[in-house]
């Protein structure tokens, strides 16, 4: 895939602090935001994670604040799975305002938890893998 997976979502004014710029919590959600499109764009329900008995669970965030956000400015959210031989995944997103300018970079560790066992599956690749319609969006 030469372009990485991307969303753009417009900054709610509710979404803000008391300093005018979006509130930290929020690239938490407009990194969720832009994993679950992924999902759905390579045909990745949360009804087919659950029928198979898994569920995506997040392990750690770490978020580089670069540039702030402000009411009304449009951010692509992108997402970029990166995977390795374990459990555990890692997700890369860089969320951009429409001039180009980056306003933050979050990765995130992932994995997939099988729901019964309610430990990590081993090889969390194969189930992305066998589920998407289109697993290239997954680098897969």
């Amino acid at each position: 895939m030469s372009e990485p997976f991307s969303v753009r979502i417009t900054v709610r004014g509710y979404e803000t602090d008391m300093q005018g710029h979006v509130n930290q919590s929020v690239y938490i959600n407009y990194a969720e935001h832009a994993r679950w499109s992924l999902l759905r764009a390579a045909g990745v329900t949360q009804a087919a994670l659950l029928d198979r008995g898994v569920g995506p669970v997040a392990l750690e965030t770490t978020i580089r604040y670069k540039r702030e956000l402000l009411a009304g400015d449009e951010v692509d959210v992108t997402c970029v799975f990166a995977w390795g031989d374990g459990k555990t995944f890692r997700i890369e997103q860089v969320m951009r305002r429409a001039d180009g300018t980056v306003a933050a970079e979050l990765t995130a560790v992932g994995g997939l938890l099988d729901l019964k066992e309610r430990r990590m599956v081993s090889d969390p690749q194969s189930h992305f893998k066998e589920l998407a319609s289109d697993p290239s969006l997954f680098g897969l």
